[in-house]
């Protein structure tokens, strides 16, 4: 299993290097995991919306052992490098931050995210920039030790919550290299020109998350603006969720079934779950 996983991350690493912007695609489960790696995408990402909603729950809905029980499976069920969002390290101290990433490495991952929204009460509330900061600097320690080179990714979320300053998100940026950050990520950019701003500030890596109408650029644009990975988030689990209520609704609603004519049958869906 060592073995596997220093190869994996080695893989990991080598995509973050290369002279393209690759897609890394969010899994909700072992058998989706499965049927994004027979597609041919290069690694394999989670969402934290996703993970909850499969356990019947809302975002932020589940707990660390849940996640990395969802990790473990994920991570077992390809032989891609599987980095899963982790939101904001579960845990209220860097201390306990720490633990998280030191048990995701066990669990078989080869890097995870962290973010710097609080969740708390206010679900706008965020981490002062310092403590954000110290977050990371936690889990990057925790992992530094590891016999496999760990990337860790530092979002800053300020978008998504009602902080629409480019300067900002920039800033903490920043602070998360500097505290050892491998990849950064900013959430809800609103332009191509944000994401060139954001790209040209950082030294490290840039991952853009598409999910966001009207927010999610092609490929080839978010590669000339500087991007080096583009993650999938929730917006396949949406997809596949679309076509779930779309297909119950007919039955439901009309008495027809005209959606299995165009569904993919149980016989091709099983042969990406054969090793």
């Amino acid at each position: 299993m060592a073995a596997a996983q220093h190869e994996k991350a080695n893989t990991f690493r080598a995509l973050h290097e290369g002279p393209r912007a690759f897609i890394m695609a969010n899994a909700w489960d072992a058998g989706s995991a499965r049927i994004l790696a027979g597609l041919g995408f290069a690694a394999i990402g989670t969402s934290s919306w996703a993970s909850g909603n499969v356990l019947g729950r809302g975002d932020h809905g589940i707990t660390r052992a849940e996640a990395l029980a969802h990790c473990r499976a994920i991570a077992g069920a390809t032989d891609l490098p599987v980095s899963p969002d982790l939101e904001n390290g579960f845990g209220a101290t860097p201390e306990e931050v720490a633990e998280t990433y030191r048990q995701a490495a066990a669990a078989g991952v080869v890097g995870a995210s962290i973010e710097d929204a609080a969740h708390g009460s206010d679900k706008n509330a965020m981490f002062d920039v310092g403590e954000a900061a110290e977050r990371v600097a936690a889990a990057v320690e925790a992992t530094r030790g590891l016999a496999f080179p760990f990337l860790l990714t530092a979002r800053a979320d300020g978008f998504l919550h009602g902080r629409t300053d480019l300067d900002d998100v920039i800033r903490r940026l920043r602070a998360y290299e500097q505290a050892g950050a491998d990849v950064l990520m900013a959430l809800g950019l609103p332009d191509l020109d944000s994401v060139r701003e954001v790209c040209a500030a950082v030294g490290k890596p840039f991952n853009f998350m598409v999910g966001i109408p009207g927010r999610s650029f092609a490929v080839a644009e978010l590669e000339a603006a500087g991007v080096r990975r583009i993650s999938l988030a929730s917006s396949l689990y949406s997809a596949a969720m679309s076509g779930l209520i779309a297909a119950a609704r007919e039955a439901k609603e009309e008495g027809t079934f005209s959606y299995v004519a165009a569904a993919i049958g149980c016989w091709d869906l099983d042969r990406y779950m054969r090793v």
